[in-house]
Parts: structure tokens; sequence; C-alpha cells
């Protein structure tokens, strides 16, 4: 039995078919923890999906409009990188539900997880990059509404920049952005966020994970947030097909341990989201987001000093 909740939905697969992006992923995550004895079947939450409004705190309503409609133009469509149906919708109005009940969850235990989410590239007026709602954006300014954070802080560790996570956010000193990617990848330019680690091509675990802690530092310098969302991308990986970062499986687990280390030291509860992941293998895209479970579960079972916010 895990000592946070997990929050997956059978309807999070996007039923992509022969897609770099392996949607079936969600699943075979959620099927792991449980064979493996990591998780119980009580140990999960299902969400419902996010309600317009809160879709609306972060996305315009000419966009969400298209999207409800269907009427996305084909540049929109293409730069989307996947199709809009009912069944794409209502999957990422689920994730982004998941993430909000993931965030009212930490609040409560310390550490929640959301099997969905972290969909990063989603600007308030277009998506992109095979993400259609920021479901992380959606999760804060619901917490935010409902009075139950002031300030929150991403730490986005996806190798790509999070864009849309940075231009939502831009002017906003509630919320402190952090995102370690590759440099030299997609997105071109990249909206600063309030603190970036471009790293080089073929940067591998120790200078990675240096470099991480170090931005992590820096960032609570800054800010003693309220709430953390972690979006733990799994391609940073040597053998992801969309990456040129060269971490190994263990370097991302430590990755993971890092961040949720840091957290608990200072008493800041964690929401996880899993972002993306394009291995060759699939099966190492799911065993790495199910060591960001296993590590969640090792640090919160770890006795730390009270916290000193």
């Amino acid at each position: 039995m895990l000592p946070f909740k997990v929050i997956y939905h059978p309807q999070y697969d996007l039923d992509l078919g022969r897609h770099v992006f392996p949607s079936e992923k969600f699943k075979l995550i959620h099927d792991a923890l449980l064979a493996e004895g990591i998780a119980e079947l009580s140990d999960f939450l299902q969400p419902g999906p996010a309600p317009d409004e809160d879709i609306l705190c972060v996305h315009t309503p000419a966009y969400v409009n298209k999207l409800l409609m269907d009427s996305l133009t084909l540049s929109e469509r293409m730069k989307l990188e996947i199709p809009l149906s009912d069944l794409t919708r209502n999957a990422f109005w689920l994730a982004a539900g998941g993430s909000t009940l993931a965030g009212h969850k930490a609040l409560e235990d310390g550490f929640a997880a959301n099997l969905s989410g972290g969909f990063h590239h989603a600007y308030p007026g277009h998506g992109e990059g095979f993400c259609m709602v920021h479901d992380v954006a959606v999760a804060i300014r619901s917490l935010q509404a409902a009075g139950k954070i002031r300030t929150a802080m991403t730490v986005d560790t996806d190798v790509h920049h999070g864009n849309g996570t940075a231009a939502i956010f831009e002017s906003d000193t509630t919320v402190y952005t952090l995102s370690i990617h590759q440099e030299n990848n997609y997105p071109m330019p990249k909206p600063p966020s309030d603190e970036d680690i471009g790293l080089e091509d073929g940067t591998r675990d120790q200078e990675y994970l240096g470099a991480l802690e170090k931005g992590l530092l820096r960032a609570f310098k800054k800010m003693t947030p309220d709430i953390i969302f972690y979006v733990g991308g799994a391609d940073p990986y040597r053998e992801d097909q969309l990456g040129g970062l060269a971490l190994t499986i263990e370097g991302l687990q430590k990755r993971d341990r890092l961040v949720f280390e840091h957290a608990r030291r200072k008493g800041i509860p964690v929401a996880s989201m899993l972002a993306g992941g394009y291995a060759r293998q699939v099966a190492d895209t799911v065993r790495i987001h199910v060591n960001t479970i296993i590590a969640a579960r090792d640090v919160a079972l770890q006795q730390f000093p009270a916290g000193n916010k």
C-alpha cells in the first residue's frame, strides 16, 4: 500500500495507434504498479473531467470553443500533432481533472501522483507538441480559486522546455517556473521561465543531477511555495527517440528522488505528473514512470526534520 494516492482513469489513453507518443503507457504503468505489488487498488482514485470553467481559467474562450466544436484549422491541427476527437478531448479534460485532484490530495498527504498530465506545451490560445490542454496550469488556477494555495512552483524535468508553462505564468509572481531541458531541442524559441537550465546534447547523469540541484537551490531562495507540481518526463533517457540527453534509467530515478527529497525537507507537498517519454522500447518508458512512483514512496516513508519554510 502506498502512503499517498495515485490518480488514474482508463480513458487517459488517447488511442493514437502507431504514433511516437505511446499513450497506452498510462494503462501499462497502472498495471505494472499493481502487478509488482507497489500499489493496491485502494491506492488509486479516478478523476472526473475538469469543469469547463476551470479550463477557461487558463485557455481562451475562442480556443476552448474550437476544441468543443472540433473546429481547429488545418494549421492548428498540424501544430497539435495529434488528432482532435471526442476521445482525445475527453482524455485531456480528464488529465486536467486528474492533476487538480492530485493537487488536492498532495495538500492532504504530502504527495500525490497523476498517471497522466504534464502537458506543458499547451498555450492559452493553442495546443502544440501533443499537448491540447495545460493540465498543471488548470490545477494551479483551480487550487488558487478554491483558496487552497496562494503560491505554486512547477519543476519541469521533461527533455523539452516547458514553453506553455513559461508563457502562461510569465508575469505571475505567485507561480515560480523551473525547467531543466535539452537546449538544442524543441521548442524554438523558448520563452523564459523563472529558472531555465538548458543542457548540452549528450548530458549524462552526474552533470544533470548537479545542474538540477543547483537550480532547485536557486529556486527555493526565491520562493517556498505552498505546493510543487513536478513534471517528471521520461524523455531525458538516453534511448529516447525525441530527446538528445543521455540519462540512464537509474539516473532518472535519482532525479526524481532529488526533487522529492528537497521538497520533503522543506515540508512542501508535491503533486507529480508524467509528461513525455518516447523510448524505442515502450517498456523502458513505463519503467521510468513506475520508478517515479517508487521514488515518491521511498521519500514519503523517510524521516526528515520538520520543514524549515
